[in-house]
């Protein structure tokens, strides 16, 4: 027996909530999706589906801004509606939602080449209260930062967007962060740096292998990076960077040692730190709270650093929602090392980039397609 999409009537044209769309083949799960989202009072469901095809339908009758997307659904799975979604709708912005398995992160990550623009992984039904709170958190949050995004992008956009009969009016432009950007000297030229700091969280993924297929090759200095993400989601990840960049690439280990020419990446649920000084500095894994609601997080791997390495530290900070990073960041300028973020134009969220931007921490500020290619540069002049 079919189950049709459920249209939800619009308030009048003044509201400005951010609307979302769930797909999802349980209606107990669309349900529990729904009241943790409409608990918070700038977000609204406005249209529900149980597959793929229904949730087409629902697109076009519609003025959605978010899609939360289930992968394994009947008749026409997430996979096969994102590409068709996304042909509707360019803007649109998709939360992957599954089960935290190797098959699911290895389609979620799949997904983010297709368009989906993150991922989040289901609480098992075993979850402790806690872990159901923060899964709650982490899908308000990133609905209303991907929301946001959206707004900035229609809004700095030329061409009027599809807007179905009878859809509310754009609301206004949001900002992420406020303020001009205003660069620092670069220390790389008169002391170039011994390690290389990566941060990235929503829309990480998807510029990690932009990077890294740039940066093709063998690199001197260790490359140490932090991508918020949940164990399994960390293990595949490693391999693709390995595979993009002609780099090795694995998960960190507790106690290895770090060593020039090879990319360590923080496991899902560890901080990762490096203890000690030349020649023997190792990686330390650590389940310590939670910073910036995150574990892994980006400040507590660049305190390391800066405590091992000194002014000898370039840190890239990539796309991401919040602002882990800008602390972290702090302390690597004050020792001397040098900063550089991704601009806004190519961020998915300009969340942790722009807050270490409009901070003053940044020696520059551009496109990911520049990035890799900057890191080149780096590495050659160290090496010459």
């Amino acid at each position: 027996m079919g189950i049709a999409a459920e249209d939800k009537e619009h308030d009048s044209g003044a509201d400005t909530r951010y609307r979302v769309m769930l797909v999802d083949d349980s209606a107990v799960i669309r349900g529990l999706l729904a009241r943790a989202l409409e608990s918070d009072e700038t977000i609204r469901v406005v249209a529900s589906a149980a597959n793929g095809k229904m949730a087409l339908g629902a697109l076009e009758r519609n003025d959605v801004e978010v899609v939360v997307l289930d992968i394994e659904m009947p008749e026409m799975d997430g996979l096969t509606a994102l590409p068709q979604m996304m042909k509707q709708d360019p803007t649109l912005k998709v939360i992957m939602a599954s089960t935290l398995t190797r098959k699911n992160a290895e389609v979620s990550l799949r997904a983010l080449d297709l368009g989906a623009s993150d991922y989040l992984a289901k609480p098992s039904s075993g979850s402790e209260l806690n872990s159901a709170e923060d899964f709650k958190r982490q899908l308000t949050e990133k609905v209303k930062a991907l929301a946001i995004a959206r707004r900035r992008q229609v809004g700095a956009s030329s061409a009027t967007p599809r807007r179905p009969a009878g859809a509310l009016k754009a609301p206004v432009k949001v900002a992420l962060h406020a303020g001009p950007i205003v660069l620092r000297p670069s220390t790389v030229a008169m002391l170039p740096p011994e390690v290389i700091a990566i941060g990235s969280s929503t829309g990480g993924p998807q510029a990690l292998m932009k990077l890294f297929g740039d940066l093709k090759g063998g690199v001197g200095q260790p490359i140490l990076l932090t991508q918020h993400m949940p164990a399994t989601f960390t293990t595949i990840l490693a391999e693709h960077i390995a595979r993009a960049s002609g780099i090795p690439c694995a998960e960190a280990v507790d106690g290895e040692p770090v060593r020039g020419g090879r990319i360590y990446l923080a496991p899902g649920d560890f901080h990762m730190t490096v203890e000690g000084a030349n020649p023997k500095r190792v990686i330390r894994l650590n389940r310590g709270a939670p910073e910036n609601f995150c574990r892994p997080a980006v400040d507590p791997m660049l305190r390391s650093i800066v405590g091992s390495y000194g002014s000898r530290v370039l840190t890239v900070i990539l796309t991401g929602m919040g602002s882990d990073g800008r602390r972290g960041c702090e302390e690597v300028v004050r020792a001397g090392g040098t900063v550089v973020a991704q601009d806004e134009a190519t961020s998915v969220v300009w969340g942790m980039p722009g807050a270490v931007a409009t901070a003053g921490l940044c020696s520059a500020v551009m496109p990911i397609a520049e990035i890799g290619s900057y890191l080149r540069r780096v590495a050659a002049r160290t090496a010459a």
